[in-house]
């Protein structure tokens, strides 16, 4: 019986899987690892877009967002998109611009569109808002007024409407995002035809701040590592339980808020500070000099501040550099200078490129150092995004500023990115 029971089985011819069939269960497997390794880093992925792409879109999307004349003035943007924007607008543009000032006196939205086109034409808020109160307009008897009788009535209220300028900045103005805060914040600005121009030189302000911004930041990359080299190199040559023991010390900084620093800074740089009370102990100085409130005093606290993110990368690769090549070289006859220069140097550029990148896209955006201890002429842009945050409530300008900042640090980094891998190469 166990026999007969076992024997069908035996009997059995097999079957060969198929290609086809082998094919596809490799591609299930492979799906379903897939499947999983992005069930990983999703959550990653995920908290990445939140609090990292969505504010930086938030920030370019304002940088260009112009919706205030295009959402309050939507009749009398529409009557100009045919203008030739030099001679005075047609009559039915002022019927137009009655319209939307009505309805925007309703809705409580000429303020908006006051401040903004105040922004262009200085004194625009008052007579937007003159204007707005005089609505509705009515003609004298009773009846529903022509567009030349719209016209007059608006030049009555103020002669300001029988010229192009306010009527150009709303036609240039007209749709929801334009250039405008991209431009102001390069100093440059649209025309009355919508040509761009240069702001005058009395008026322009921000490329000296872009320049000062950069020249800062240049200057604290260099004495990090005019101060940071000589001590990465120290360190590396040391035994491993002493270089870690000075390493603790490089990375007090790091334990320290910034605000405390800068204010210990300000403490030690005083006229009466602990370093002006050494200069003139030491007869090295007459009088006390002025390190703060100045220049001196910004790059003194943002090199101290900044000098660990260039140490590190520099120790990082001049650890893993091996001894025997500069003893090599001097074996071969090189003087250890030169041996020094032209055979340890040259390995330490990695090192050089991330340290001095990483200080200076950092310092770009230094805000708390340059507004306590810098002067006037040493605020960076930083400085000028919190003050139209803060100060003005212009979310336009202050996110141009960042936009731009932004996007220089990422031309640096392609620069970087783009000599990194030329290095490669040759190497």
């Amino acid at each position: 019986m166990t026999t007969s029971a076992i024997a069908p089985a035996i009997d059995m011819p097999y079957v060969e899987p198929s290609t086809v069939q082998l094919k596809r269960e490799l591609h299930r497997a492979q799906l379903r690892k897939r499947l999983a390794a992005i069930a990983l880093i999703a959550p990653l992925v995920i908290f990445l877009l939140i609090v990292f792409v969505a504010p930086i879109a938030i920030l370019l999307k304002r940088a260009i967002e112009n919706p205030e004349i295009a959402d309050g003035l939507p009749q009398t943007v529409t009557v100009l998109k045919g203008w030739d924007r030099v001679s005075v607008p047609p009559d039915a543009a002022y019927a137009a611009l009655a319209a939307d000032l009505a309805a925007a006196q309703q809705q409580n939205a000429a303020g908006s569109v006051a401040r903004r086109i105040n922004t262009e034409l200085p004194g625009a808020r008052s007579v937007i808002m003159k204007t707005t109160h005089a609505m509705p307009l009515q003609a004298a008897d009773g009846g529903k007024m022509t567009a030349t009788q719209f016209k007059q009535a608006l030049i009555d209220i103020d002669e300001q409407w029988g010229k192009p300028a306010y009527w150009q900045v709303i036609a240039k103005n007209g749709s929801r995002y334009s250039p405008y805060y991209l431009l102001a914040a390069l100093d440059l600005r649209q025309d009355g035809t919508g040509k761009i121009v240069r702001i005058p030189e009395d008026e322009s302000a921000y490329r000296q701040i872009f320049v000062r911004t950069f020249v800062i930041s240049l200057g604290v990359t260099l004495f990090c590592l005019l101060l940071g080299y000589p001590l990465a190199y120290w360190l590396s040559t040391m035994s491993e339980r002493r270089a870690n023991l000075f390493m603790i010390l490089v990375l007090i900084p790091f334990w320290t808020s910034i605000l405390v620093r800068v204010a210990a800074w300000m403490v030690l740089l005083q006229s009466e500070g602990l370093v002006n009370k050494t200069l003139m102990a030491l007869h090295v100085t007459n009088g006390p000099l002025e390190l703060i409130f100045n220049r001196t005093g910004t790059y003194i606290s943002m090199t101290h501040i900044l000098l660990p993110f260039m140490i590190l990368p520099l120790y990082s690769v001049m650890k893993s550099i091996p001894p025997t090549y500069m003893r090599a070289a001097i074996s071969l006859g090189s003087h250890p200078f030169a041996a020094f220069w032209r055979v340890y140097v040259p390995q330490t550029y990695p090192g050089v490129g991330a340290g001095a990148l990483l200080v200076f896209i950092l310092a770009l955006g230094y805000y708390i150092t340059p507004a306590l201890l810098g002067g006037t002429n040493e605020q960076m842009v930083s400085y000028y995004v919190a003050y139209f945050i803060n100060v003005t409530i212009n979310w336009g300008m202050a996110c141009a500023l960042g936009a731009l900042l932004l996007a220089a640090t990422l031309l640096l980094y392609g620069v970087y990115r783009r000599f990194a891998r030329m290095e490669v190469g040759m190497g």
